[in-house]
């Protein structure tokens, strides 16, 4: 079951945004100079009262100011009763440390290209510039509506484990499954759930037997507290969600997204398939499922696929 805090965290960082995206912050006011009326934003930094002229008075200006107005009001308040939720959860949220704040800041900055690199890994029919717009304005034409949608709910996934809250979490089941679920949206019902039919894996001979919950769990646990590197660790829980094939789709987005989400809160970077470098990773890939050479895809990924600043 996906932990609910995962789900509150998420509507957090959803409402958060939107509350960054209202043009206009306060509570409006007229202020009339010399037979002239003009309108300001009223609100309250830091403890002082502060007053942003916007422009000259207008009732289209006004009712404007004054939706957002309303409309700020309603986020915070929806934002409040989020919070208070997550107490009730267990959440407590604390500081981040420096390098995990410039990792964030990092990934932030390199988010296309990974959307776009993790597009070609899964066959996605996209350029740069087509994923760009995706990102940017959520459509682009002429490509398929199915892959508009995972370039989407990729963009979706990484925004999540980006926010600073989520960044505190556990990188546990419970956060792969929340992951998955939004990869996998708009595409199946619940597509965070473990897997309950037998998959296959096209090029491949290797059939992954069906995932156990307590198995994947324990596996998940015991790969995050080893005593080896960071970066090693990260991989190996790629190549873990990969291979076990835990969901009915998207096991390769959610596996690089819930590594990155490890390496990001340990400041160490991230991870992420070059599109140049996809046909030769997936030729390993089959290779390591079939059991033929794990050393050699774990040495590819920790050399070509790791970028830390």
């Amino acid at each position: 079951m996906i932990d609910e805090k995962f789900e509150l965290l998420q509507q957090k960082a959803d409402i958060q945004a939107r509350i960054k995206l209202l043009p206009y912050s306060g509570t409006p006011e007229i202020k009339k100079i010399k037979d002239k009326s003009y309108l300001y934003m009223r609100k309250r930094v830091a403890g002082k009262l502060t007053s942003s002229y916007v422009g000259e008075y207008s009732d289209e200006l006004y009712q404007l100011l004054l939706r957002s107005s309303r409309e700020e009001k309603d986020l915070n308040k929806q934002l409040r009763q989020v919070e208070k939720n997550l107490l009730s959860a267990g959440y407590s949220s604390g500081g981040l440390d420096i390098r995990v704040m410039q990792n964030l800041d990092f990934a932030r900055a390199n988010m296309k290209t990974n959307i776009y690199d993790q597009a070609i890994l899964e066959g996605v029919a996209t350029s740069f510039p087509q994923t760009e717009d995706i990102i940017e304005r959520g459509f682009v034409n002429g490509m398929a509506s199915n892959d508009v949608q995972k370039i989407l709910n990729l963009k979706h996934a990484w925004e999540f484990i980006l926010d600073r809250d989520v960044i505190l979490c556990n990188t546990d089941y419970g956060l792969l499954c929340h992951i998955a679920r939004i990869v996998n949206e708009g595409f199946f019902f619940d597509g965070g759930r473990i897997r309950g039919v037998p998959v296959t894996i096209g090029g491949s001979s290797y059939v992954p037997p069906l995932p156990i919950e307590i198995d994947v769990i324990e596996s998940i646990n015991s790969i995050t507290r080893s005593k080896n590197e960071v970066i090693d660790i990260a991989i190996e829980l790629c190549l873990y969600c990969m291979k076990t094939q835990i969901f009915i789709d998207g096991n390769k987005r959610a596996a690089v997204i819930f590594a990155n989400h490890f390496l990001i809160s340990k400041g160490q970077g991230f991870l992420v398939i070059p599109s140049g470098n996809v046909p030769e990773f997936k030729k390993m890939l089959v290779n390591y499922y079939e059991g033929k050479d794990a050393l050699q895809i774990k040495t590819f990924m920790k050399e070509v696929c790791h970028k830390n600043f």
